[in-house]
């Protein structure tokens, strides 16, 4: 089983000096349930459908299954997704031995980022960029799958 260990912050400052790439994404959910999303993805001309299971409790750790799928299907599959497409670019920044992906979103949820960086276990250390804001992992509301519900521009 396929465990994914991730930490979740606001962005506070100005990181786009230091990111290396960036891709627009698209995503939807077919299940929004927290104890099992679905998740479909198209990212440039790749699509993926993702599994997540419930976080433990504080939120970094979850199950996670992703297959890659023609991005014909995954374009298929999100017009069959619950109401509120995800769009967002993505910028991945290195600082130190992590990389950290920085979500900017649009739509609904335009003026919220956020940056993740995935660890190798939930207390790992890691450098901390000038731009990285409060820690919002296991807060629900910044799941991608309550912003569709709930999206940013609402709070």
């Amino acid at each position: 089983m396929a465990v994914e260990i991730e930490r979740k912050f606001l962005v506070t400052g100005d990181f786009r000096a230091e990111a290396h790439a960036q891709q627009r994404i698209t995503q939807g959910y077919l299940s929004s349930v927290p104890e099992r999303t679905v998740r479909v993805r198209i990212k440039g001309e790749q699509g993926f459908i993702t599994v997540k299971g419930i976080g433990n409790a504080s939120g970094a750790s979850r199950y996670e299954w992703e297959r890659e799928i023609p991005r014909a299907e995954a374009e298929a599959l999100l017009a069959l997704c619950e109401p509120g497409v995800i769009d967002k670019v993505r910028h991945l920044v290195t600082a130190g031995a992590h990389t950290f992906e920085v979500d900017e979103f649009f739509g609904d949820n335009q003026g919220l980022i956020v940056a993740e960086i995935e660890l190798g276990h939930e207390d790992e250390d890691f450098l901390r960029p000038a731009w990285l804001g409060a820690e919002v992992t296991g807060e629900v509301r910044y799941y991608n799958s309550a912003l569709m519900q709930n999206p940013f521009k609402n709070w």
